[in-house]
């Protein structure tokens, strides 16, 4: 398994709850420029529409040797789960109030496959605290008490 990006924003910003992993239809510029390791999911979210799940917001640079058939940067890429995962999902976003975060993409078994995971947004205050414990444990382990 080959990581290519990883949003460390989404463990900081949100509780994780439950992860997939689903694979993402891409077009052919698109696989190669990851191949590169060029990608950003930062700003990137998961939106359900009609009983498809879309990546929206990732950005895949273009292909620095490709033609004129070159791919958009940002535009929108279907993922590819079953339907019992998306409906699933889409109960989870209307009943508990979650957010669908990507938060890995990665090359498993020479396919493209993005891992997804619901999660509740964290209060301003619960991200200061955690910042606290884990300086704390750092200069616990560094023995500076």
């Amino acid at each position: 398994m080959k990581i290519i990006a990883n949003n460390k924003k989404a463990r900081h910003d949100y509780n994780l709850l439950e992860t997939y992993e689903a694979g993402i239809s891409l077009q052919g510029t698109e696989v190669k420029s990851l191949r590169l390791g060029k990608c950003s999911i930062k700003e990137a979210y998961v939106q359900i529409k009609k009983e498809e799940a879309w990546l929206m917001g990732a950005t895949i640079p273009q292909y620095t040797h490709g033609n004129r058939y070159n791919h958009q940067e940002q535009r929108s890429r279907r993922l590819l789960l079953h339907k019992k995962e998306i409906k699933k999902i889409e109960i989870e976003i209307k009943t508990q109030r979650v957010s669908v975060i990507p938060t890995k993409i990665y090359f498993s078994k020479g396919k493209v496959k993005l891992e997804i995971a619901l999660g509740k947004s964290k209060k301003k205050y619960d991200k200061r605290q955690e910042d606290m414990k884990k300086a704390i444990e750092k200069k616990l382990r560094q023995g500076d008490y």
